[in-house]
C-alpha cells in the first residue's frame, strides 16, 4: 500500500476570544491521528487559521478602540502557548483575513456565479439610523412576539423558547445604540443549494465511500444530511441556511457594508458572509504552507491521490456536509474526502460553565504546570469514532492517569531501568524468548491498535496497549527484579527479566506516541531508539544495545492541581497577553499604595469612615432577576440568575431565603456589586451579590428587605 498523502484541517475558531477547552480537544483528536499516520509513512498537511471576519468582531474592535485587524492581531499572538502547550503540531496557522483567502474565495463565488447558482434578491432588514448599519439578528432585542417577555433576542427567546424572525420581534430596538431599528430593502446574493444539481450531488456525496471503501460520513452525520437533504425539520444553525418545504433553502451569502470581510467581485458594498470565506479559510492556509514550502499549490489540489480531511464539532455539521462540498463541487474543485465529527466535552455530566465552576480554561491547566500529556491521554481514552460528548470526571481523570501512565506504563521503566545502566554497564541482555511470546499471545496486536487509531477509536486502542502492558507488569511481578538483585548469583537473570521489560516498553511507547509524543520522545532518548516509526513495533532491540540512564518519565497527578484548576483564575486579557496582566496589577498596586499614603497624610476623619475614592471602587449595577431558585442542602441561601446587561448572565447565591420565595423574585431589579471577586462555595461560584436591607441587632424586630428599583431603570445602568 502506498503512504498516504492528506491535507488535514480542523474547525477554523472564530477569532474574538482565547481557545477554550472545546477548541482543544479537537486540535488534540486530530493531532494524535495525523502522528498516527505519520508514523505510518503518510505526506500530512495539517493546518488551520483564525476565522477573522464578521459582524461580532468589527464591533468588538470598535469597543475596544482597535481595527478589526489590530483586534484580531492581539487574538492571534495569544494562539502559540495553547498550540505548543499541549503539544499541537499544526504545520500552519494562518487567518481567513488574508490575500490567499481574499483571492480564493472571489475565484471560488466567480465559479459558482458562471454556473448560474448565484441569485440577487430584494431582503428586508432592519437598520440601525444611528450605527448606520444593517443588524445581524442578536444585535436586535425586543419584546417576545410569543409570550411578551421584554429584551429578547431578535431569533428566540430565552423565557419560552420560541423561535421567530427579527421582524416579528414587538417594540424592537438596536442592542448596538437603543434606537429603534427601520425597516429597509437591501440586495442581497445567494447561493443556490435548493437546484436540483446540488441536491443530486449532496445526496450522491453523503452516502458515497471515501477511496479506502469507507463511508465518508459517520452514522449520526448521515443520518442528518439524509433528513435535510428530505423531508426533515430545519437544522439549529446560524446563517440563514435551512430546510423548507422538505427541500433544501438557498444560502445568503452576502452583508452590507459596513461589515469586516471580503468584498463581492463586481458588487460595491457587499461582502461575503463569514461562512462563505471562513472554510474557504482550510484551503487559504495550504496555499500559504505551499507558498512558504515552494510546493505548487495547484499541482497539489489536482494530485489524485490527494485526501481532504476535516475534524470538526457537531455544532457545525450542517456547513460542511451539505454547504462546504456543494460550493467546492460547483466551483470546479474536489469535495473532501471525509468529514469527521465530534460530540462536545462536559465536566462530570454537565455542560461547561464558568459561573457553575464548570469550565476548564486550558490556560489555566498549564499555569498550573499541569502535564499536557496527561489531558492528552485522558480525553484519547474516551474518545471514539461517535458522534458522542466527552465527560471529563476530575477524580476520574486523576485515577486514570495515575493507575494507567504512571502505574502501568511509567513503572515498567522506574522498576527495571536503573538495573541496567548501574549492573549491567546499561546494556541490554538477552530476550526471554518464552516472556516476549507470552506478552503478544491473545493480544490484538500493532495492526489492530493501527486500524483503532485509523479509524479515530482512541479509547479502544488505549485500551488494548494498557492490556499489553498489564502483561508487562504481570512478568515483572512474578520474576521480582528488585529481589534478584540481592543475590549475586542470579545477576543473569536479572539483567534478562529487565532487558525484557524494557524491550517491552519500548513497545509501548511508540504505540501510545501519537498520544504522548513527549514522553515517547524521552522514552526514544533514554532507549536509543530512532525516530517514532510503526514499523519498529515488535522488532527487539539487538542484545549489548546500550542505553541511558533512567530520566524521571512522569509524576502522578495531586488532586488538588485539580481544586485550583477549577478556582476561577484572576484574568487575562484576550490573546493571553500575562505580562500585560501583570503590568496591570503593578500599576494597581501602585495606586493603592499612593492611595494608601495620601490617605494617612489626609486631616482625620470620623474612625470607620472611607474616602470617596474607596467609595468609587464599589461596582453597583442594576440586575434583573431573570431566575429564582432554593439552594438545596441550604435553608438560607436563594440561587439568582441575574441580568447584568451583559452578553450572559450571573449567578449568585443570597442569604435571603427567608424573606422570600423564589417565585416572588423572578422579574424583579434590584442592585447588584458586580466587581466582587467570585467566590466559589459548596453549591457552585457566586458572581456578585445583591443588596438588601436588615438590622444587625434582631432585638429591633425581623426584617430582610432586597433593595427596589424604580421604575424605568435598566439592567447594567451604574448605581452612582
Amino acid at each position: 500500500m502506498n503512504p498516504r498523502n492528506l491535507f488535514v484541517t480542523t474547525a477554523l475558531p472564530y477569532a474574538n476570544g482565547a481557545f477554550h477547552i472545546g477548541h482543544i480537544m479537537e486540535y488534540i483528536q486530530a493531532d494524535i491521528w495525523v502522528r498516527f499516520q505519520r508514523m505510518r509513512g503518510a505526506t500530512v498537511r495539517f493546518v488551520c487559521a483564525d476565522d477573522a471576519h464578521g459582524a461580532p468582531i468589527m464591533i468588538a474592535a470598535e469597543k475596544a478602540g482597535k481595527t478589526p485587524q489590530e483586534f484580531v492581531a492581539g487574538i492571534a499572538a495569544g494562539r502559540r502557548q495553547y498550540l505548543d502547550g499541549f503539544h499541537i503540531a499544526f504545520d500552519h496557522w494562518h487567518s481567513t483575513d488574508s490575500p490567499e483567502n481574499t483571492e480564493l474565495s472571489q475565484s471560488i463565488y466567480r465559479g459558482l456565479r458562471d454556473q448560474g447558482l448565484i441569485d440577487v434578491r430584494s431582503v428586508e432588514q432592519f437598520f440601525d439610523p444611528v450605527k448606520g448599519m444593517f443588524l445581524p439578528d442578536r444585535y436586535i432585542k425586543g419584546e417576545c412576539p410569543k409570550c411578551g417577555a421584554k429584551d429578547q433576542y431578535g431569533d428566540s427567546c430565552e423565557a419560552c423558547g420560541a423561535v421567530y424572525a427579527p421582524t416579528d420581534l414587538k417594540n424592537p430596538f438596536s442592542a448596538l445604540s437603543g434606537a429603534t431599528p427601520e425597516l429597509r430593502s437591501s440586495d442581497h446574493y445567494f447561493f443556490r443549494l435548493s437546484d436540483p444539481r446540488c441536491v443530486a450531488f449532496l445526496q450522491q456525496w453523503t452516502r458515497s465511500n471515501d477511496r479506502h471503501g469507507q463511508p465518508r460520513l459517520q452514522p449520526e452525520v448521515l443520518a442528518k444530511a439524509q433528513e435535510w437533504l428530505g423531508e426533515g425539520a430545519a437544522p439549529d444553525e446560524p446563517g440563514g441556511a435551512a430546510v423548507a418545504g422538505g427541500k433544501l433553502a438557498d444560502w445568503d451569502i452576502s452583508r452590507d457594508a459596513p461589515y469586516f470581510g471580503i468584498e463581492i467581485p463586481d458588487a460595491p458594498g457587499k461582502y461575503f458572509y463569514v461562512w462563505l470565506d471562513a472554510p474557504i479559510g482550510y484551503l487559504a492556509s495550504l496555499k500559504a504552507w505551499c507558498a512558504k514550502n515552494g510546493v505548487d499549490f495547484d499541482a497539489l489540489l489536482a494530485d489524485p491521490t490527494l485526501e481532504q480531511v476535516h475534524f470538526i464539532g457537531k455544532d457545525i455539521i450542517y456547513f460542511h456536509v451539505l454547504f462546504w462540498p456543494a460550493t467546492l463541487h460547483f466551483a470546479g474543485r474536489k469535495a473532501p474526502d471525509r468529514v469527521n465529527v465530534h460530540g462536545f466535552i462536559t465536566v462530570s455530566g454537565e455542560k461547561m460553565s464558568k459561573s457553575r465552576g464548570t469550565g476548564i480554561s486550558p490556560l489555566r491547566y498549564l499555569e498550573l504546570g499541569m502535564n499536557p500529556e496527561w489531558l492528552r491521554y485522558y480525553l484519547a481514552a474516551k474518545l471514539n469514532s461517535r458522534v458522542e460528548d466527552v465527560d471529563f470526571n476530575p477524580d476520574d481523570f486523576v485515577a486514570r492517569v495515575n493507575a494507567d501512565l504512571v502505574g502501568k506504563l511509567i513503572n515498567i521503566a522506574s522498576r527495571c531501568a536503573g538495573f541496567v545502566t548501574k549492573r549491567f554497564d546499561g546494556r541490554l541482555g538477552p530476550v526471554d524468548a518464552d516472556a516476549h511470546a507470552a506478552f503478544s499471545a491473545g493480544w490484538a496486536g500493532a495492526d489492530a491498535v493501527a486500524a483503532l487509531y485509523d479509524g479515530r477509536d482512541y479509547g479502544k486502542a488505549i485500551r488494548e496497549v494498557m492490556a499489553y502492558a498489564d502483561r508487562v507488569n504481570e512478568y515483572v511481578d512474578a520474576r521480582k527484579p528488585w529481589e534478584l538483585a540481592k543475590d549475586p548469583a542470579r545477576a543473569a537473570e536479572l539483567h534478562t527479566v529487565c532487558s525484557t521489560a524494557l524491550r517491552a516498553f519500548a513497545d509501548l511507547a511508540l504505540l501510545l506516541a501519537p498520544i504522548l509524543p513527549a514522553t515517547a520522545q524521552r522514552v526514544a532518548t533514554m532507549l536509543r531508539l530512532p525516530a517514532a516509526d510503526w514499523s519498529a513495533i515488535g522488532k527487539p532491540l539487538p542484545e549489548g544495545h546500550a542505553i541511558e540512564p533512567y530520566q524521571h518519565l512522569m509524576t502522578r497527578v495531586d488532586p488538588k492541581q485539580l481544586d485550583a484548576l477549577f478556582d476561577l483564575p484572576e484574568a487575562v486579557p484576550a490573546g493571553g497577553d500575562k505580562a500585560a496582566a501583570g503590568k496591570a496589577a503593578a500599576g494597581e498596586a501602585a495606586a493603592a499604595k499612593a492611595s494608601a499614603g495620601a490617605t494617612k497624610t489626609a486631616a482625620s476623619a470620623p474612625e470607620g469612615t472611607i474616602s470617596i475614592d474607596d467609595f468609587g471602587k464599589v461596582d453597583m449595577r442594576i440586575a434583573k432577576i431573570v431566575a429564582c431558585e432554593a439552594v438545596e442542602g441550604s435553608d438560607k441561601l436563594l440561587r439568582l440568575t441575574l441580568d447584568v446587561g451583559e452578553e450572559r448572565t450571573r449567578n449568585v447565591f443570597s442569604g435571603i431565603r427567608s424573606a422570600y420565595a423564589p417565585e416572588q423574585l423572578v422579574g424583579r431589579y434590584t442592585v447588584v456589586v458586580a466587581n466582587l471577586a467570585p467566590r466559589k462555595m459548596k453549591f457552585g461560584v457566586s458572581e456578585g451579590m445583591v443588596l438588601s436591607a436588615g438590622w444587625d441587632d434582631p432585638a429591633k424586630g425581623p426584617g430582610l428587605f432586597l433593595l427596589d428599583v424604580h421604575e424605568g431603570a435598566q439592567p447594567g445602568m451604574k448605581v452612582k
